[in-house]
């Protein structure tokens, strides 16, 4: 009976597990943002190590639009889904021309990517 509890609580909980976040597939999704991103450095776009859990538009050394500066956003994982997925719709006037990441494994995956990126 025991056997049988178990094996319906794991069951319960593959859908769940197969959303898990996946760091090396977000590297993987992070090679689209290399054009502009870079860790420790800005560049066309602003410098993301550490980006999670920063204030928007607040990177030191980098030229934000105004509409980024006055955001009022901070890089949390909720914000950072919506933006990703449409940046122009979530922040409208803002620099970054990407039409963005639609589907919600990616944006996971590459959100787990950047947070090792302290």
């Amino acid at each position: 009976m025991r056997q049988l509890i178990l094996g319906a609580a794991l069951a319960a909980l593959l859908p769940f597990a197969a959303q898990a976040q996946d760091a090396a597939a977000g590297e993987k999704v992070f090679a689209t943002c290399k054009a502009c991103h870079a860790f420790g450095k800005n560049g066309v776009g602003p410098d993301l190590k550490g980006v999670i859990g920063r204030k928007a538009g607040t990177h030191e050394g980098y030229n934000y639009s105004a509409a980024m500066k006055n955001s009022g956003l901070t890089w949390d994982s909720a914000t950072f889904m919506e933006y990703i997925k449409d940046p122009k719709a979530k922040v409208p006037g803002n620099k970054m021309i990407f039409a963005g990441v639609k589907d919600d494994k990616k944006i996971k995956d590459l959100e787990a990517y950047l947070e090792t990126q302290k």
